[in-house]
């Protein structure tokens, strides 16, 4: 009887251990489920854009429209051009864009016109510019771009001229930069970047401060981090995208926009396909911050309209499925699934 009461008492104990393992397990993914609920950020969904659905279009924005042209949908390369008003949350058709259609072309806006070049014709990178005036809703085309054919390249632009670099040639990857003046209709070299090659890489701009980063090469998401000052047109190399083990940040065809004094990567592909995740970055102290995801399914080759205080996430692709939802992003609202 005695060693039948010695096995009971360690049978009991063990019995009491696994209980208790069990409870701190829930514990655990209780504060991680809490942890994820946490996170800040709402996305509201807006108009379904009016076109056909399509992914590697070419965005810009001046005041409180969104431009959008050019993509592909999956059968056909496109050369349609649209607005989309953020205050009224409507789309509008525009005269169409003149070149041959194409997808992964680059865009910017100075004043109050807008700028699309580059992009791949389904067999061909190209290099060709054109510039859209929105008063009159024409285009006309202008130089060639000077450092040759290319997709997948990333543009900005200053109150005065457009940037245009990086991206991928039909052969290799780029890194080189240029400038466009538009009093002179030239393209000229800039110097001074030493971050890697890439193509599909992203930019947002924060006062007259542009930051690049994300972008893909030899099959490698691109971890380098860089801001460019407008100023004085020199670049500077900030910490890497993946500087803290907690980082998921690297990643190629994701969208960058800014609010306020805040930037953003959205969406893209992580590496093992498209994603939802969403960071946000603090330039005072070179850091980042998750925020709530994406609402609408992953994606990659998406577009952002964006003016400084108001940013939406459209279009884009997730495998073969073509997509064109819009929603916009309200970074300090806790998540509501319903809106």
């Amino acid at each position: 009887m005695k060693t039948k009461n010695n096995l009971f008492i360690i049978w009991r104990i063990q019995l009491q251990t696994l209980s208790l393992l069990s409870m701190v397990f829930l514990i655990v993914v209780g504060c991680s489920d809490d942890d994820d609920d946490e996170l800040l950020g709402n996305w509201v969904d807006r108009s379904v854009f009016d076109g056909t659905p399509r992914s590697s279009a070419v965005a810009f924005s001046i005041n409180n429209i969104g431009y959008m042209g050019t993509g592909f949908d999956g059968d056909d390369y496109l050369k349609d051009f649209w607005k989309y008003d953020m205050e009224g949350n409507f789309w509008s058709q525009l005269a169409d864009f003149p070149g041959i259609e194409r997808s992964a072309a680059v865009g910017f806006a100075i004043n109050n016109n807008g700028y699309i070049g580059t992009g791949f014709d389904g067999d061909n990178e190209l290099n060709d510019f054109y510039q859209y005036d929105i008063s009159t809703n024409t285009w006309v085309q202008i130089s060639n771009f000077l450092g040759g054919n290319r997709r997948g390249a990333v543009g900005f632009n200053s109150d005065s001229a457009g940037y245009v670099g990086t991206g991928f040639d039909g052969d290799n990857d780029k890194k080189d930069f240029w400038k466009y003046n538009p009093s002179t209709d030239e393209w000229t070299e800039l110097v001074g970047f030493g971050g890697d090659k890439r193509r599909d890489a992203l930019t947002f701009t924060i006062a007259d401060k542009v930051y690049l980063g994300t972008g893909i090469s030899n099959g490698i998401n691109q971890e380098d981090f860089w801001v460019f000052d407008i100023s004085n047109e020199t670049w500077t190399a900030l910490k890497d995208l993946d500087d803290n083990d907690d980082y998921q940040i690297t990643r190629n065809n994701a969208v960058g926009f800014s609010i306020g004094n805040k930037g953003y990567v959205a969406t893209g592909n992580i590496g093992f396909g498209p994603s939802t995740s969403i960071w946000e970055y603090e330039p005072s102290t070179d850091l980042w911050v998750e925020k709530t995801a994406y609402e609408g399914i992953t994606r990659e080759d998406a577009i952002a309209f964006y003016n400084g205080t108001k940013a939406f996430v459209a279009l884009g692709r997730s495998g073969t499925l073509y997509l064109d939802d819009n929603r916009e992003f309200f970074p300090l609202e806790t998540e509501d699934e319903d809106d």
